[in-house]
């Protein structure tokens, strides 16, 4: 088991990362990518959870192929795996071509400018440089528009300056298969993919890989499922839960029938209640939306075995949990309690927080003593 610098004893939380259920996520979609290669977005820190060790065991578990968000990422990335093929899904920043040639990073070409920028220096550097290029189909982001990619493709000389090794596109409702949009890009990229014999080709993240091979191509770029979001909504989840974060019972406290806990008393004790302190909060990215939810019922942590409703507000250090219904024995200072984790799927917390699993996980804080295992496991499923 591999930890961070805060010991355990001194954090108020603790977020524990199971690596080898990361492998499995990877495994099970790489299986379900059929033909189609593999690859792993780790943009954001790996979504949060340290890029470090997830690319390692990504690495190890198989994936040669990943992508990130800003160079830097790739340059962090880079000095850890010196072999994989690593994307740069922001494309070329001005003026930094040198910096990403340097570190060996394929920027995923949006326009134009780019295209011509990358050629120009490739030029320069002796050598047609490798590249993704990002056609738009419909999600109205990032990439060269369809009129863009005809005239890339009908100027030679632009054409020859890049070594083109992935078209791609990124689906805008791939986690509604119902949704027509999806057809419809996939359409529009089976078009640009006929321009352009022979380049791989990459159209499914997460939850394009489960519309079927339609969209998987030959590079899929799953993100949320490899750390455990469900890539299909409205069903169970086929993924293991990667994280599961604890907090810290900080404070045990006995409340009588109509006093309140919190910030602006916005929570009232129905009746004497007890009330477990947990040392996490804002700060440490458990989101202040948690607290004392009225519609559809309180949002709630597992302790001793046992869901629990969180009351009152979340502060910055601080989240309060009404620990009642359980034995004074299981709930007492040290106790830790799961706040996200394989009894509270990362998708279900977000769903009470009234956001998505992506923002959950990347806004995960610093303070936790953070502990990575199952690196024992890895040539198993």
């Amino acid at each position: 088991m591999m930890t961070n610098a805060i010991p355990t004893g001194l954090a108020g939380a603790v977020l524990s990362i199971d690596l080898g259920a990361l492998q499995s996520n990877y495994r099970a979609l790489s299986r379900k990518a059929g033909k189609a290669v593999c690859g792993a977005a780790v943009k954001g820190n790996a979504y949060g959870l340290g890029v470090n060790p997830i690319a390692k065991a990504l690495w190890d578990a198989g994936c040669r192929h990943f992508f990130v968000a800003r160079p830097v990422e790739g340059e962090d990335l880079r000095a850890l795996l010196p072999e994989a093929v690593i994307y740069v899904l922001d494309g070329l920043f001005p003026g930094q071509a040198e910096f990403y040639a340097g570190n060996g990073l394929c920027p995923a070409l949006i326009s134009l400018d780019e295209v011509r920028e990358w050629a120009a220096f490739g030029r320069r550097y002796g050598r047609a440089l490798p590249c993704a290029i990002h056609v738009d189909t419909g999600i109205n982001r990032l990439g060269l528009t369809i009129e863009e990619f005809d005239e890339l493709l009908s100027d030679d000389f632009l054409r020859s300056g890049i070594d083109i090794t992935l078209l791609m596109s990124h689906l805008a409702c791939a986690d509604d298969p119902h949704h027509p949009l999806n057809k419809t890009q996939a359409k529009r990229f089976s078009a640009l993919r006929k321009k352009l014999p022979g380049i791989p080709a990459s159209l499914a993240n997460s939850s394009g890989i489960f519309l079927g091979k339609c969209y998987t191509h030959d590079l899929c770029r799953p993100g949320i499922a490899l750390y455990g979001g469900n890539p299909t909504p409205g069903r169970k989840n086929p993924m293991k839960a990667v994280a599961k974060l604890e907090g810290t019972v900080l404070q045990v406290r006995e409340v009588k029938k109509g006093d309140t806990v919190g910030y602006s008393a916005t929570w009232k004790a129905p009746r004497d209640s007890r009330i477990a302190i947990l040392g996490a909060g804002y700060k440490d990215g458990v989101p202040r939306h948690l607290s004392s939810r009225q519609k559809d019922g309180p949002a709630q942590v597992f302790v001793a075995g046992k869901r629990c409703p969180v009351v009152g507000r979340i502060s910055m250090d601080m989240m309060a949990v009404d620990v009642t219904a359980l034995p004074v024995s299981k709930t007492v200072r040290g106790t830790r309690a799961e706040i996200i984790g394989p009894h509270l799927l990362i998708d279900e917390v977000a769903g009470w927080a009234g956001t998505i699993s992506y923002e959950l996980l990347t806004r995960l804080g610093s303070r936790y003593a953070r502990l990575y295992s199952g690196t024992a496991n890895l040539g198993k499923s």
